[in-house]
């Protein structure tokens, strides 16, 4: 008996505890009463968002009122769905559905049930309110983009999805959130921290007052203000000379890396993404896969650079000791490299040397000096990967760190893509095979913002520092040294002067001379790139893009520029005007040439644009993909 005792008593016990626990949550509902008769609700108070300036001072982004239709589950009573899907303007049957999801997300926490009304709708709305009970309007700030540009830099605002919510355990169902943008990679910094209040309310929802005197309670704090390096003026008049064309255009400042204007064509206009018309906006500019608005061609377009490129080609040959400064060829009209092989070139004077080959461009010199670059070791593998390392030390072929959540590599190949590509080492290769990469065709690609960032590099005579978009944070100046830092090439300082003094030439007396500036000395390069694209299965030949990039004055340079016109023939018809104009009004703070700027804001290539959407739209496999990522 004795060994069973333990075990009955411990059976008694439990016996015990059980009906005591049935007792006090079946028989008796004097604690439930309690329960139901007192809650506690919080009230969460939004910050102001940070403001956004630019480097002058002005006014990017503010912020303005919003209101926002929120429900508590537990506190849902019985009402008229028709009466109040009316009021909010809404369709019955979603009002139902964004009610059914407040349940399943939380039946205590709040949920949005319409977002981003109007004064004027909030006015309305709180005269009725007081007829459903378990609603309640909640005040918070919404963007306010002072002018119609930059949404590629600045980027928007939006709802957090679910999967913000896992990521980063501060947000709730309903928070606002950066998307793209400044307002995407500073969010941290704009989003302050939202305040609480703890309200006692009874069974019948009537407020007792802060639940035990406020203790818990905390106020918000406002988002830190950014201001960005961009030049807001020089950033509008980019847009307006951008009239009807398509590409990018980005600007640096040289000593310090950075953006005084970041510019992608077509874009949106921000305020397009604020209010209750956000997400039908959003899905018209998401699925435009013709002029792709949301495709910041700035940062993510990958161009062949084409004739920029022979600075480097330059550059790496000098640092080779594969070419002289007083080496004289004679073009033909072409470089014959291989049997029945030429690559072809413009009329120009002759002899040419390095200086005046960068002033006349002439494909037949680049070539050669690239053929002797890489010829210079013992196998085209080594070469090639010689090649490849200087160009990597300009940034290209990396992200470049820079202060925006999206970007592009571009594309600098190096010894094992041709080995794959010619399945060496069952066949060989040679230097010959990779000769438009000399003159920026064949496998090369680029950005704008890598080829301004080359051309800060060169302006610096060897170094760069990492272009970056943000310069202050509440007043003061950012200490990151990641923007800071500078990063040298791998070629000799001397070996920029022959260089510089061939990109002056080219406005001197070469193919920018029509577009010169006065009193201002600038060193340039033109450029053409070659377009192709595969419509319905075809590779079709099409207008080549302008490309152009500068930096002035020669002596001290303040502004580098790279600009991209998609189908603009060549360098200097469009996108050498373009730079022209804007290192101009950089400078000068004034245009002085009107019938330059006014002969851009009558022409583009919209007719080209035209015949090319067109092969997209009818293309059967183009016009079923978003062309926006």
């Amino acid at each position: 008996m004795r060994r069973f005792f333990p075990y009955l008593l411990l059976g008694f016990t439990t016996l015990v505890f059980v009906m005591r626990l049935l007792y006090l949550q079946v028989f008796n509902n004097s604690y439930s009463s309690i329960s139901e008769n007192l809650a506690v609700k919080a009230e969460y108070d939004y910050p102001q968002r940070g403001y956004i300036f630019d480097r002058n001072g002005e006014l990017l982004a503010g912020n303005q009122p919003s209101y926002d239709v929120m429900l508590v589950p537990r506190d849902l009573k019985p009402f008229d769905t028709t009466a109040f899907s009316k009021l909010l303007n809404l369709k019955k049957e979603y009002l139902i559905k964004k009610i059914e999801d407040a349940k399943r997300y939380s039946y205590y926490a709040p949920s949005i049930i319409t977002a981003q009304l109007t004064k004027s709708e909030y006015a309305y709305l709180q005269e009725n309110m007081y007829k459903f009970e378990g609603f309640y309007i909640q005040k918070r700030s919404l963007r306010d983009y002072q002018l119609d540009l930059g949404a590629n830099f600045l980027g928007y605002i939006a709802e957090v999805s679910n999967r913000d919510i896992r990521a980063e355990p501060y947000y709730k169902s309903g928070d606002l959130i950066g998307r793209q943008g400044v307002e995407e990679y500073y969010e941290e910094k704009l989003r302050g921290v939202r305040g609480v209040k703890y309200i006692q309310k009874d069974r019948f929802n009537n407020d007792l007052g802060s639940y035990k005197q406020g203790q818990f309670d905390t106020l918000p704090e406002k988002g830190k203000d950014l201001t960005l390096t961009i030049d807001a003026q020089l950033q509008q008049y980019g847009k307006k000379l951008m009239k009807n064309k398509r590409g990018g255009i980005v600007a640096l400042q040289p000593k310090t890396g950075e953006i005084l204007s970041l510019i992608t064509e077509p874009t949106y206009d921000p305020s397009l993404l604020i209010g209750r018309k956000r997400s039908k906006n959003y899905t018209e500019l998401y699925y435009d896969s013709i002029t792709r608005p949301l495709y910041n061609r700035a940062l993510q377009a990958q161009y062949a650079p084409g004739s920029p490129f022979k600075v480097l080609t330059g550059l790496i040959a000098l640092q080779e000791n594969t070419v002289e400064l007083d080496d004289k060829y004679t073009c033909y009209g072409g470089f014959r490299y291989a049997r029945g092989q030429v690559l072809g070139c413009h009329n120009h004077p002759n002899p040419i040397t390095l200086v005046n080959g960068i002033a006349h461009s002439c494909n037949s010199y680049f070539s050669r000096i690239y053929l002797n670059t890489i010829n210079k070791y013992e196998t085209p593998q080594k070469g090639i990967q010689a090649w490849h390392d200087h160009l990597k030390s300009f940034g290209l072929g990396n992200y470049l760190g820079y202060d925006l959540p999206v970007g592009r590599k571009g594309f600098i190949p190096d010894s094992s893509f041709y080995n794959r590509m010619y399945q060496y080492p069952t066949y060989k290769w040679y230097a010959t095979a990779t000769i438009s990469n000399g003159i920026g065709q064949g496998e090369v690609s680029t950005t704008p913002i890598q080829l301004a960032n080359m051309t800060a590099a060169i302006a610096n005579r060897g170094w760069y520092i990492k272009p970056h978009i943000l310069k202050a944070v509440d007043g003061q100046p950012i200490k990151d040294t990641t923007y800071t830092k500078k990063h040298y090439t791998t070629i000799d300082r001397a070996h920029f002067d022959p260089i510089i003094e061939g990109m002056y030439e080219v406005y001197k007396y070469g193919t920018a001379k029509w577009i010169q500036i006065p009193n201002i000395e600038i060193g340039g390069k033109t450029g053409t790139a070659e377009n192709k694209k595969v419509i319905d299965g075809e590779v079709v030949q099409l207008k080549d893009h302008s490309i152009f990039v500068a930096f002035a004055p020669v002596d001290d340079p303040e502004i580098a520029i790279a600009v991209f016109i998609e189908h603009g023939y060549w360098g200097s018809r469009y996108a050498g005007k373009i730079a022209s104009l804007m290192i101009e009004k950089y400078i000068k703070g004034k245009i002085t040439r009107t019938d330059l700027e006014q002969w851009l804001l009558n022409n583009s290539p919209q007719e080209d644009y035209e015949k090319i959407d067109f092969m997209i739209k009818n293309d059967s496999i183009l016009k079923n993909l978003n062309l926006n990522e």
